[in-house]
């Protein structure tokens, strides 16, 4: 979205004394020698002492899930130990005698990321006490002395950096959000004074925003994980900004699927970048591949990347010029060089692993960015230039695009899985909200005013609403920020060619909302109306036109008629694929169900507001719960899927018996399979109950056998004696569908009765707690836990006799998160 730019070498660093061997004399560790003496100009010459961490290994797999409690249960904690005293100290280790010195021992506690001031005199790093939960920063002189703690509070403040002003940049969970696939809090960008005090949020992701670093122009360079609309698992890659959190755009990566990029830092004496590669989705503590980055070649070439190894991975890379690298390695400090070699500098056998070598030395301050943040103003200002410039622009024609629609990403104050659970079926994570549009030039800019401090991105619309372009990602202004961009999804290697922008010709554009519209759109209560009035009289259980059931009735998880829209592909929504897709080929342009709403259909005839509706809920990625109060933690899930596999359990004889001659049995891709019998010790691998990830052409999908032979389709929680499951064998005659032939010819058959006992029995436990979308719904306990926390419910709220209006209470935990001037 943004042109890229280059930052200069590092000039004028100061050195100190000559390195010598080094050798290993600390009682508790091996004796060793492995380093030979440093030649003239090798960078082991200046310096004499190498500060770093030892704690234990985190306990889960996921590279950012090392701070805080599992939302399931807060005594549950992500952090290494799990509540048991942990291992932690802070050392320097004296590379010219081998000797160790213990800076801080944690004494149970923990202690990471370990960070050098300017003038090599103290260390800031972040401290969990011996008995306690939260990660606090503190800073303490190089030989171990004055000892001062500078954040506090509820949160965990981590990964913190010196900026060049005297203030201190770092991740915190203050941001009060939880990972929109995983079960762990959020951390995001936030900065303060050496004091701690005036503190302030500079990154608005729903996701982590990790290690922040310095580059030699005063940017901030850190590692951005986000998802809007694609996959998951793939885009967490490197961005900058101002230091005031202006000026956020993407450094490296973010084209391209996969890896995880973290702890990056500048080299030394040159204009490339040291990241660590995390394989996949991310390996835990930051283990990955040291590699080089070339940034000659703009954020978008893969062929920009060199690593330097392959396995075993490392940790916590630090660049002191092209071809030295301080890395740690489990208990063993080394050296790599640019050929991926490594020698030892220090091993460890005693508990836990060595962690973020940082070499102690003076370095050259960076340039101070002067602020252009107004914190007395709301909004900001964006300026798109040319909406036609960009990939995938193929088949538009000038003049095709007339409205940006602006949707805001809605942060999560809870999350149980690694999945969207009931907020989409693998579609979006996250709940859209609808800003409203502004309107784009006959040149193709636009130029508006945003809301700031906020996650916002981008649909070009036609002149009939369709969309035509989405984007994939979001950005953020903060107060008073004027940002630019040259188009959709350009080239970012090149700059635009002067031109006379026409939206610059008036004042920016104010966002025109849809009024009277919700703003967070809801499938039961917002849509399901209109299906009943104008679709469920021929898409129904007797009538079932075009083998579509619309009727609102729920299956195991969703509604049957959300899961035969998105199965039948009435929907194109995000499809947690990989994005960056051609135009029109995503919301309401690609989706057919808009085209079912007018008189040509059937004569279905939906007024203005209906179609507005259904557009609306479309274009914000088409949710089924409409509030994270409808997210189920682990019990209610578990409680669900037990009743499926009892139901399906108890008539696996009769459905092997009446069903097995035609159907496979417990292979659901098959063309006729059933997924049954289904396993209750494996009933929460959702067999059958999964789209295929990315994968959205119709070729392959159009007669996917889910669509008709998923249990989300097959059981019926709301009439029993309408599941498709009994309905399917059962002989028209008897008000079946005969589309198994008379299996049962009767509902008096022992089996159909057998089934459905089963299936009623379902029913009758389900019912024993309302579901979402049925009257008497409650949001779980974690819910009301975390809303009592950030102070949305009052802190003596009793949802046991008190009730949760879920739509209310997520938009007052969003609005408490807006920036609101002082």
């Amino acid at each position: 979205m943004r042109v890229n730019v280059f930052f200069p070498a590092v000039l004028g660093v100061i050195w100190f004394a000559p390195g010598l061997s080094v050798h290993v004399t600390a009682s508790n560790v091996k004796q060793e020698s492995v380093v030979r003496p440093a030649a003239a100009g090798d960078p082991l010459q200046q310096f004499d002492e190498i500060v770093f961490a030892v704690r234990l290994p985190y306990n889960d797999p996921h590279w950012y899930a090392n701070i805080g409690y599992y939302c399931e249960d807060q005594q549950h904690k992500a952090y290494a130990g799990n509540g048991n005293p942990g291992v932690g100290k802070l050392c320097k280790l004296n590379v010219r005698s081998g000797k160790v010195a213990v800076l801080l021992d944690a004494k149970g506690g923990s202690v990471r990321d370990p960070q050098v001031d300017y003038g090599g005199h103290k260390v800031l790093f972040s401290y969990r006490k011996a008995g306690t939960d939260y990660y606090h920063l503190y800073e303490i002189s190089i030989d171990g002395t004055g000892l001062r703690q500078i954040t506090s509070g509820v949160f965990d403040d981590y990964e913190p950096c010196y900026l060049p002003d005297g203030d201190i940049i770092f991740v915190s969970t203050r941001c009060r959000s939880w990972v929109n696939c995983w079960k762990t809090q959020v951390g995001v960008l936030y900065r303060c004074d050496a004091e701690g005090r005036d503190m302030r949020r500079l990154s608005y992701s729903g996701e982590h925003d990790n290690t922040p670093w310095v580059l030699p122009d005063g940017r901030i360079l850190y590692t951005r994980w986000e998802y809007v609309d694609r996959s998951q698992v793939e885009f967490h890659h490197l961005w900058v900004m101002n230091p005031d959190g202006t000026s956020q755009e993407i450094l490296f990566g973010n084209m391209h699927p996969g890896t995880v990029m973290i702890d990056a830092k500048p080299i030394p004496g040159s204009d490339k970048i040291l990241a660590s590669f995390s394989p996949g989705h991310g390996v835990t503590d930051h283990k990955g591949i040291a590699t080089i980055l070339s940034l000659d070649k703009g954020p978008d070439d893969p062929t920009a990347a060199r690593r330097l190894h392959n396995r075993p991975l490392v940790e916590d890379p630090y660049p002191l010029s092209e071809n030295r690298f301080l890395v740690a390695r489990g208990k063993r400090l080394q050296i790599m060089d640019g050929g991926g070699k490594t020698k030892t500098l220090y091993s460890w056998n005693g508990p836990g692993d060595l962690r973020e070598p940082r070499p102690v030395m003076a370095r050259p301050r960076e340039p101070i960015v002067a602020s252009r943040v107004d914190w007395s103003k709301t909004t900001g200002r964006i300026m798109l230039a040319d909406v036609y410039k960009g990939r995938h622009m193929q088949g538009v024609a000038r003049g095709d695009i007339k409205k940006l629609l602006l949707l805001e990403v809605l942060p999560k104050p809870v999350n149980f899985s690694g999945g969207p659970d009931l907020v989409s079926w693998l579609g979006t994570f996250t709940l859209e909200r609808v800003l409203g549009t502004v309107p784009v030039e006959a040149d193709g800019s636009a130029y508006f005013e945003v809301p700031a401090c906020r996650p916002v991105f981008f649909v070009a619309l036609d002149q009939n609403d369709l969309s035509v372009q989405r984007m994939h990602s979001f950005t953020t202004v903060m107060p008073g920020e004027s940002a630019g961009c040259v188009g959709c999804h350009e080239t970012r290697n090149q700059t635009p060619f002067p031109m006379h922008v026409q939206a610059l010709n008036r004042p920016p554009s104010q966002i025109r909302p849809f009024e009277s519209f919700p703003d967070v759109l809801d499938f039961t209560r917002d849509i399901q109306p209109i299906l009943d009035q104008h679709c469920v009289r021929c898409h129904n259980y007797r009538q079932r036109d075009g083998q579509v059931i619309l009727a609102g009735d729920l299956g195991p998880e969703w509604s049957h008629s959300y899961f035969s829209l998105l199965a039948h592909l009435q929907v194109a929504d995000g499809r947690n694929g990989l994005g960056n897709y051609p135009p029109r080929t995503i919301g309401s342009s690609a989706s057919p169900l808009l085209d079912k709403l007018k008189p040509t259909h059937h004569g279905v005839q939906v007024s203005p507001r209906q179609w507005r509706t259904v557009w609306l809920w479309i274009e914000s990625g088409a949710p089924y719960a409409g509030s994270y109060g409808g997210l189920r933690n682990a019990k209610d899930e578990t409680r669900e899927y037990e009743v499926i596999a009892r139901v399906l359990h108890l008539g696996a004889d009769v459905l092997q018996r009446r069903c097995g001659k035609c159907h496979v049995l417990n292979n659901p891709r098959s063309e006729k399979g059933l997924p049954i019998p289904f396993n209750p010790i494996t009933a929460r691998n959702r067999r059958g109950l999964t789209r295929p990830t990315g994968v959205y052409e119709r070729v392959v999908l159009e007669n996917d056998p889910i669509a008709r032979l998923s249990v989300h389709i097959l059981l019926n929680f709301t009439h029993p004696d309408l599941s498709p499951l009994l309905l399917g064998p059962l002989a028209k005659e008897a008000g079946g569908w005969g589309s198994c032939g008379a299996i049962f010819a009767g509902t008096d058959d022992p089996d159909y009765q057998r089934l459905l006992a089963g299936i009623r029995k379902g029913k009758e436990i389900l019912d024993t707690k309302p579901r979402w979308g049925t009257p008497g719904f409650q949001p779980n306990w974690q819910y009301v836990r975390e809303m009592r926390r950030f102070g949305i419910l009052p802190a003596d709220f009793d949802a046991s006799g008190e009730r949760v209006d879920v739509f209310q209470t997520d938009a007052a935990y969003w609005r408490s998160l807006w920036h609101h001037p002082e």
